[in-house]
């Protein structure tokens, strides 16, 4: 039984960083893909940031070089550490993991349900 549990969310101010954190139970080691998602009100739920197997990453355009996605495999910990924080990355934020090869960068054009295992997510606002 794989349950993925999402901490860390929070208000935070614009141009400040945050982190979040998400522990895999059930799901060890370094395979399959893993993600952040955000839904914002009125917005479907997007892919933020991937890693792959190999520790690839991926990033969607609106967080590229202000995100950061990264694992703990022995922890079995996924974190995204978010840099200058604008209101538009205000949301609530998903962790998802998936077992299949799919490469960090597929995984970002993919539709999330191509992830079989998910968070219950953590709101963050970015005022």
């Amino acid at each position: 039984h794989v349950q993925l549990v999402e901490s860390g969310g929070g208000t935070v101010q614009a141009g400040r960083s945050h982190n979040l954190s998400c522990e895999a139970h059930g799901y060890t080691g370094s395979g399959g893909c893993k993600g952040w998602f955000r839904q914002s009100p009125g917005k479907d739920r997007e892919a933020v940031a991937t890693i792959d197997s190999d520790g690839d990453t991926g990033y969607a355009d609106s967080v590229k070089g202000r995100f950061t996605i990264s694992r703990d495999n022995a922890q079995n910990i996924l974190y995204l550490q978010m840099n200058d924080l604008k209101p538009e990355d205000t949301g609530k934020y998903y962790c998802a993991a998936d077992w299949s090869s799919m490469t960090a960068i597929q995984a970002l054009g993919l539709p999330s349900n191509a992830f079989r295992y998910w968070g219950q997510g953590t709101q963050v606002t970015v005022s």
